[in-house]
């Protein structure tokens, strides 16, 4: 069909689908808990990706017009796809190889309990400054940090809290970060202009996530007695081997990632060197681990293999060590490439027939102040974090949209810039069927439901953010706006 002959779509058309998956999302809340994203989150995106697909064919769009959408929806997530794979590898080599045992080993003997979650923040914060991906820092410090917690009977929402905080600061002001580039680039921003311009509403957001984790830390009533964490430590050692240059597969691929190698690989190298490290360094876990009377060789060669694509299930009859050296694999993250597939089912198909954009035009028509414009950015990059499941996604439509408008109103990109950062890349893990959500979930093994709460970094940024457009703090106008110009605002 003549894409002349095609419908706008109505503002109800628009927030339909809406509101149907915002009631299937509470009730599958209500019906599964936190096991809502191991199916009835699926269930409930394909319903309403459903819903979208028949206002769409209302509207005039063809059948093959949506389903070329959603294949090019789906296939922007490949590579954060290809990225959880190699991380499941990469954690149950590094179980296996003892450098996730070693860091949980050394974390339990100089980390202080009461100032656990506000060092979780600060490590994770420096160590993503420097490599710019805060999922590397996640899938490496992220999971030693997890089991430390374990160890130290902390909160693991809160410390999963902690390790998003941190890893999402760092990740922000990184120039290495490809989320700060790509916000950088859709505005038309110079890089370290934006870098230098989000300290205003990211360097407060992050001094008072540290205080509030500080004083969570002082006020734990939940730390194991020295016994236990000598218990804890004693098994460690009985069952691994645990020695400081098991961690060189961890040097390694922060290595590889502060030269700038692409994630996938990068992790992919570091789960290999853990497997290498495995066959060296834990033969008698090993053995143990393969069949009875297996020879030497074919026994490194399948447990390895297996640990690469099933992870690994310990079975040492101490509960503690079992459940906190246990998992990882290829298998251990299909659930969310499931999640990751629906979502963005849905997302694509509410873009390829423009009712997501009908929202955001909805949007526009209230803001009548540089503060309101700068405000409703923040909201609209979260909100199509929701829809579209995805940060890159919220990142270029909430640029795409809003761009023109900006110089229309006579506003400096770098202001764009910043709101789609705080809007965008640091709300996107808040949200548990967005790739970010997903996958933290998947690493960190604490829903999104529980841990969203304590990512006050990622919620005092767009708050922050907010209050500073609202108050005209730091918006940098041009010194001659833009003549008006007749561009649609998807252009």
């Amino acid at each position: 069909m003549d894409k002349n002959n095609k419908k706008s779509a109505s503002l109800f058309d628009a927030l339909f689908p809406i509101a149907i998956l915002l009631v299937l999302l509470a009730l599958a809340v209500y019906f599964f808990g936190n096991d809502s994203s191991s199916g009835p989150n699926q269930i409930a995106l394909i319903l309403c990706a459903g819903v979208a697909c028949l206002i769409g064919l209302k509207n005039g769009y063809t059948r093959q017009e949506i389903e070329e959408g959603i294949v090019k929806g789906i296939s922007l997530t490949l590579g954060a796809i290809l990225i959880l794979l190699a991380v499941g590898s990469l954690i149950g080599t590094w179980l296996l190889a003892g450098t996730v045992p070693t860091m949980i080993y050394l974390g339990l003997q100089i980390i202080d309990p009461q100032y656990f979650y506000v060092s979780c923040t600060i490590l994770c914060a420096l160590v993503a400054l420097c490599i710019g991906s805060s999922w590397t820092v996640a899938a490496t410090i992220g999971v030693a940090l997890m089991g430390v917690s374990a160890g130290l009977g902390a909160s693991a929402p809160i410390t999963a809290g902690a390790i998003i905080s941190g890893a999402y600061f760092g990740d922000k002001l990184s120039p290495l970060s490809d989320t700060t580039n790509l916000a950088a680039a859709v505005s038309d921003t110079e890089l370290f202009t934006h870098i230098k311009n989000m300290l205003w509403s990211t360097v407060p957001s992050f001094i008072i996530t540290l205080v509030i984790f500080f004083f969570l830390g002082l006020s734990s009533a939940e730390q194991e007695s020295t016994r236990q964490v000598e218990l804890l430590l004693t098994s460690l050692e009985s069952e691994f081997h645990i020695a400081w240059y098991l961690l060189l597969p961890l040097v390694v691929t922060l290595f590889l990632a502060m030269k700038k190698m692409p994630a996938f690989p990068a992790i992919g190298i570091g789960a290999l060197a853990g497997a290498i490290f495995a066959i060296f360094f834990q033969q008698d876990l090993i053995v143990d681990y393969a069949n009875e009377g297996m020879p030497v060789i074919e026994a490194n060669i399948m447990v390895v293999w297996q640990v690469m694509f099933a992870g690994v299930a310990l079975d040492t009859g101490n509960e503690m060590v079992d459940d906190l050296l246990s998992g990882g694999g290829m298998a251990s993250m299909l659930n969310t490439i499931w999640l990751i597939i629906s979502a963005m089912v849905f997302g694509s198909i509410m873009e390829k027939v423009g009712l997501l954009q009908r929202v955001v035009e909805s949007l526009l028509s209230v803001t009548k102040k540089a503060g309101s414009l700068i405000s409703t950015t923040i909201v609209t990059a979260f909100g199509i974090n929701c829809i579209s499941a995805d940060q890159y996604i919220s990142i270029v439509m909430t640029g795409r949209m809003y761009k023109n408008n900006y110089k229309e109103r006579g506003l400096k990109p770098e202001n764009l810039s910043r709101a789609i950062e705080d809007g965008g890349t640091v709300t996107s893990v808040l949200v548990p069927w967005n790739t970010c959500g997903a996958y933290m979930q998947s690493v960190l093994l604490v829903s999104p439901l529980e841990f969203a709460v304590f990512c006050f970094f990622n919620w005092l940024s767009p708050l922050i953010g907010i209050t500073c457009a609202l108050a005209g703090f730091k918006v940098k106008t041009l010194l001659v706006p833009a003549k008006t110009s007749t561009v649609p605002i998807s252009s």
